[in-house]
């Protein structure tokens, strides 16, 4: 069997005796970015409509999920065969209209809450399940959630003039904050910032991630322009310059569409 085979490399890989030495000193907390960088890889492949990009990240996020179920062996904790009967298991339970039909009906939240009294954990209100809910999730994605939520509890502008009078308020003290040369305050400000944009998203329907993804796409694309113009020297050109290759760049792409 394929996965068979792919623990089997992981485990040569993690061999003392003749592993690889970087795999070797990886731990869970060292290898978490990995795993966030291959979501996100798999986001983009998925994004793209490239079958081969998504059959490859897929690879690269299954590596990580056997590399940590390794490392969790190693030190006596689970191996992969508990983690994908712990998953089968939750999967069933939490569809019970598909494994079960005959039984009761129950919600997806009445299920996830029983999950939750077995392991002992009380349900707590709206900001404890929001706690739960964005734990490891991007701060962009987890804003978007909080605002949602907090919005459909009661806690919402009466209109979207509101929203913005809010946005501007917000600019207005990350100014001050950045002007009093406090940077932790102004980190704290900026912050502000970007959690009313995302409210303001909301309203608008809107999606931040993909709008500023779409910015960056946009950005590299007049950028490579840009830098293709000035054979890659653009030291020593001033900000007019390069502004004015930037609209040529523009003007370029909009052309082509």
């Amino acid at each position: 069997m394929a996965l068979d085979e792919l623990i089997a490399v992981v485990a040569k890989l993690r061999d003392p005796a003749s592993g690889c030495p970087w795999d070797l000193k990886q731990t869970h907390a060292s290898l978490a970015p990995y795993a966030l960088e291959e979501a996100h890889e798999l986001a983009d492949a998925i994004e793209h409509g490239d079958n081969n990009a998504l059959m490859d990240e897929l690879g690269d996020l299954l590596l990580q999920v056997v590399l940590h179920a390794q490392i969790a062996k190693e030190r006596g904790a689970f191996d992969l065969g508990q983690v994908i009967e712990t998953i089968s298991a939750k999967m069933q339970r939490r569809h019970p209209h598909v494994f079960n039909p005959e039984g009761p009906a129950r919600s997806w939240e009445e299920i996830k809450a029983e999950e939750r009294a077995a392991r002992g954990e009380t349900n707590g209100g709206l900001s404890a399940q929001l706690q739960r809910k964005v734990r490891g999730q991007p701060a962009m994605a987890a804003a978007m959630l909080i605002s949602k939520k907090a919005a459909a509890a009661g806690f919402e502008w009466p209109d979207l003039d509101g929203v913005w009078a809010k946005v501007e308020e917000e600019l207005d003290e990350l100014k001050e904050a950045v002007a009093s040369g406090n940077r932790a305050h102004a980190q704290e400000e900026l912050g502000d910032v970007f959690f009313t944009l995302i409210n303001l998203a909301r309203w608008c329907e809107l999606d931040p991630t993909a709008g500023l993804s779409g910015t960056n796409h946009r950005f590299l694309d007049r950028f490579s322009r840009v830098e293709a113009a000035l054979a890659g020297e653009l030291e020593g050109c001033s900000i007019t310059e390069l502004e004015k290759l930037w609209q040529q760049a523009k003007a370029q792409i909009k052309a082509e569409r």
